[in-house]
């Protein structure tokens, strides 16, 4: 009789309890094939190292940014064929772009911001914000965060100052109503972090090529974040690393709820990352010494 009770009331216990982080993470599916582009546009070779992407004009052209030009280019987006240049700053290490509503940003690896306002037009006025950024965070991942109205910038150096930032990416907020940036990170992601989800999720494929690139020995963070982009419908943020070709997932909370190692054959450098408003992912990948290509993804709702 005393077993049944403690039966009972355990049923009634875990009956009550919502599911565990965990659980929640190795429920994750990804919606997209990475592996199986639905569409590959082919880019002119003078757009061999695309490291931003973006949408305008109601998605009827996708915006790039090329590194080390201070020029966006606008792009059709089935065919990938140039449809105008725009230059609006002297050469740079420039790798990202968002365009939010009639303006376009573009991020610096400094970490400086040029608004491009009335993006497009005659009267396109060019605008740069400088702040505590700087060479060493290596910002590479611009993204905009509709429902904070703020744009994400991703670091791939330096996250911050003190110890307390070792083994970590910072992703910093710039505010749009005030065009400053928070000074501390919205979302850290530590090796501790990966560790954690790798060893709470060990069927995931290549597992054992993730767990040795994210070596728990090691004194830095492998993963170094080359493009972000925040989910139109999940608010999920993408992450993409070239280095070791991967893809991070972390949740509004910014959790990681999804890791993958891309094929090679597939994503031979991936510098640049946007969706459509329905979901459908897009990701540029710079030449490598051959024809540089946007992927195009469809959106397989869960």
């Amino acid at each position: 009789m005393l077993k049944l009770f403690f039966l009972i009331v355990g049923s009634l216990l875990q009956a009550g309890c919502p599911e565990n982080a965990s659980s929640e993470l190795e429920a994750y599916k990804l919606p997209y094939d990475l592996t199986q582009p639905d569409k590959t546009l082919e880019l002119d070779l003078n757009l061999n190292e695309i490291s931003g992407l973006s949408f305008a004009f109601g998605e009827s052209r996708l915006v790039a940014v090329n590194d080390e030009q201070g020029v966006v280019y606008l792009l059709d987006p089935e065919t990938g064929s140039q449809i105008m240049s725009l230059e609006f700053h002297s050469p740079g290490d420039y790798e990202g772009v968002e365009v939010v509503g009639d303006h376009a940003y573009v991020v610096k690896s400094t970490g400086t911001i040029y608004a491009l306002r009335n993006f497009a037009t005659e009267g396109m006025e060019m605008t740069k914000y400088n702040d505590f950024l700087e060479k060493e965070n290596d910002v590479e991942g611009l993204g905009y965060d509709a429902k904070s109205n703020q744009l994400l910038v991703a670091c791939k150096g330096k996250a911050g100052d003190g110890p307390e930032f070792a083994a970590k990416r910072a992703i910093y907020a710039f505010d749009l109503e005030t065009n400053t940036f928070d000074t501390l990170p919205k979302y850290l992601i530590s090796l501790e972090d990966v560790r954690k989800y790798l060893d709470q999720n060990t069927t995931l494929q290549a597992w054992e090529q993730l767990s040795e690139f994210f070596d728990p020995a090691a004194e830095d963070l492998t993963f170094a974040p080359s493009a972000l982009a925040i989910h139109p419908i999940s608010g999920d943020i993408y992450l993409l690393s070239s280095v070791g070709k991967l893809l991070l997932v972390l949740n509004q909370e910014g959790q990681i709820v999804y890791l993958e190692k891309l094929k090679k054959s597939v994503h031979r450098q991936p510098e640049g990352i946007c969706f459509a408003a329905d979901g459908t992912l897009y990701i540029s990948n710079e030449a490598k010494g051959t024809v540089p290509l946007i992927h195009r993804f469809a959106y397989k709702s869960n």
